[in-house]
């Protein structure tokens, strides 16, 4: 994290978690995440690195490397993208925007350095550099009924539709969906802008945004779940990540062959359970005794008490699900797309 970033949250009485850089919250972590029910909030989202791509080749590059139609990517659209090993498996997910000529990958933290480094090996003689913005650029979440009000307050644009951008002078503003944004900015112009964004939105710790990823049925690769999953065991087809109409790119075979023969038995849940739940944490059940049938992608404390996550779970095996082990406390799961 930038340290004049880190600075001014300290100034805004942040409270770190003091193993990561992650803000657990502004001094009320229970009212935060009420708030982020039915009110509007403003999250700093250390979670998440940025990385940018430039040159004449970066388009086919990238297209070459991620399951989605970088090809396609029009000037203000958004997609979820992922990169994934010779095997298929996800080695990191993104969200990809332009920025000019450039293309922004939005991904998780923990997983920038290893990323950009094998990245960087594919590049060979293409005309691309890649670079971390991290030291330069925040992100920051804005999610509410005045979302929208917050971001003029702020002198800044909103996109006309989810998964589009809109940009001004300040900093770009990305739509995830109604009345949820993401805004990238250089470091320096934070301080203004926070202040304005204010007026209108409450201040909220990383839980509130993982909570509102969860009731989206977003999943994020991390380092707990990197080379997990086969992009469809998350359902990243269905949030448009992957396309199945491109040319050859790492674990494309693998990936069309999941799709065309029907074999996925993984899909993506959301669980909930009186018990913390980690991404990377195992989910077994008593009807299949031989190994785990699910796993944690993200979780968070719930506003109405326990924890919700989402997870990839054996789908035939549901409705009988423990954490940790077979005796382990009892899950409830609901599929995400049904």
């Amino acid at each position: 994290m930038n340290p004049n970033w880190r600075s001014f949250l300290e100034s805004t009485e942040a409270v770190f978690d003091g193993a990561t850089d992650e803000i657990l919250n502004f001094g009320d972590a229970a009212g935060e995440l009420q708030a982020a029910r039915n009110q509007t909030v403003l999250v700093p989202l250390t979670h998440l690195a940025l990385i940018e791509a430039v040159g004449e080749e970066a388009k086919p590059f990238l297209h070459s490397q991620f399951t989605s139609d970088i090809n396609h990517l029009g000037g203000d659209q958004v997609q979820h993208s992922a990169w994934c090993t010779a095997k298929g498996r996800m080695q990191a997910s993104f969200l990809v925007w332009r920025d000019g000529d450039a293309y922004q990958l939005a991904l998780a933290a923990d997983l920038e350095a290893a990323s950009l480094k094998r990245l960087q090996m594919f590049v060979l003689r293409a005309k691309v550099k890649l670079a971390a913005l991290t030291d330069s650029h925040v992100l920051i979440g804005v999610a509410g009924p005045q979302a929208a009000e917050a971001l003029a307050d702020a002198d800044l644009p909103c996109p006309a539709a989810p998964m589009t951008t809109a940009t001004s002078g300040a900093g770009k503003v990305i739509s995830l969906e109604p009345n949820r944004y993401i805004v990238s900015l250089p470091q320096e112009a934070v301080s203004t802008l926070w202040q304005k964004l204010t007026i209108k939105a409450r201040p909220a710790g990383l839980p509130a945004w993982r909570w509102l990823d969860i009731q989206a049925g977003f999943p994020l690769v991390t380092a707990a779940t990197k080379e997990e999953f086969v992009p469809q065991m998350a359902d990243f087809e269905k949030l448009g990540g992957v396309s199945f109409h491109k040319g050859c790119y790492p674990g494309q075979e693998i990936v069309a062959r999941t799709q065309y023969l029907g074999k996925v038995k993984r899909h993506l849940y959301r669980v909930t359970s009186d018990q913390v739940l980690v991404a990377g944490a195992n989910l077994h059940s008593p009807d299949n005794p031989d190994q785990a049938c699910g796993m944690i992608v993200s979780g968070a404390p719930s506003p109405i008490g326990g924890f919700e996550a989402l997870a990839v779970v054996q789908s035939n095996f549901a409705g009988n699900l423990h954490l940790g082990t077979r005796e382990g406390p009892k899950i409830e799961a609901v599929a995400v797309n049904p």
